[in-house]
């Protein structure tokens, strides 16, 4: 059994070396470039990868050009993001896994590091991705841009040991993404025809801070985890102000 690791990438020259280095156990490693402007290519190719680039339209558009692209030479992949690090003792679960069969693909959790924290509450553990994939028997719902779907043929499995993941170095890094992802979601409600609500202002952000601090366990992390869940209560905010806007036109 073949298993190839993944990495997608667009200027990860940070990040791209270190996370090589945790997927050498693999048969390959191949990075899916999206013609970076920085070093990651080179560095890429000096770590001992392949690298492939093509043009990025979408996260799920992307995910399947890879396994497109590897379908005639592994059985499995391992998709990792350049922020991500496979450590010895999940590389050992994935290789007895695939050769024991029964499964089209396996989810992962992952250990977030946020702003330098490893992060066990607020909903980011245990965060499961689903990432070993069986090739032929998985593909990515194109409807989904972001926050991608996996569809299997199959069952689906699930892995013990996590994913390391350098998540939100600083908070301008997290501001970025969470702005894109209210966007995102507040673009997604519109097209289904979700108006929003006087009382969605008050309740939606209550009801998530909630959701992040009591019911995901966010206390546990202390003022670190009140911290997270505050600042996912005013995104969630935010959609619903970007969701008016898009119904005013």
């Amino acid at each position: 059994m073949k298993i190839y690791a993944m990495i997608l990438t667009r200027n990860e020259a940070a990040h791209i070396t270190a996370c090589i280095e945790s997927v050498r156990y693999c048969d390959a490693v191949i990075v899916f470039d999206s013609f970076s402007d920085d070093d990651t290519p080179a560095l890429a190719r000096a770590a001992g990868a392949e690298v492939i680039q093509r043009v990025f339209d979408d996260y799920a558009g992307q995910r399947n050009a890879a396994l497109e692209a590897v379908r005639d030479r592994a059985d499995w992949v391992l998709f990792v993001d350049a922020d991500e690090r496979v450590t010895g003792a999940l590389a050992e679960e994935t290789r007895r896994v695939i050769e024991q069969g029964g499964a089209a693909g396996f989810r992962i959790p992952r250990h977030n590091y946020l702003f330098g924290k490893l992060t066990l509450g607020a909903g980011w553990y245990p965060d499961y991705q689903t990432r070993l994939l069986k090739v032929g028997a998985a593909s990515y719902d194109p409807a989904r841009k972001v926050h991608e779907l996996v569809i299997l043929d199959g069952a689906e499995g699930t892995l013990q040991q996590p994913f390391i993941h350098y998540n939100y170095s600083d908070a301008a890094q997290f501001h970025d993404k969470q702005r894109r992802y209210s966007a995102y979601d507040a673009r997604m409600m519109y097209e289904q025809g979700v108006r929003p609500k006087p009382q969605n202002y008050v309740l939606q952000p209550l009801r998530h801070f909630w959701w992040r601090f009591v019911a995901l366990q966010g206390y546990r992390d202390g003022l670190h985890g009140l911290r997270l869940s505050l600042l996912m209560a005013w995104y969630e905010l935010r959609k619903y102000r970007l969701l008016r806007g898009l119904w005013r036109g």
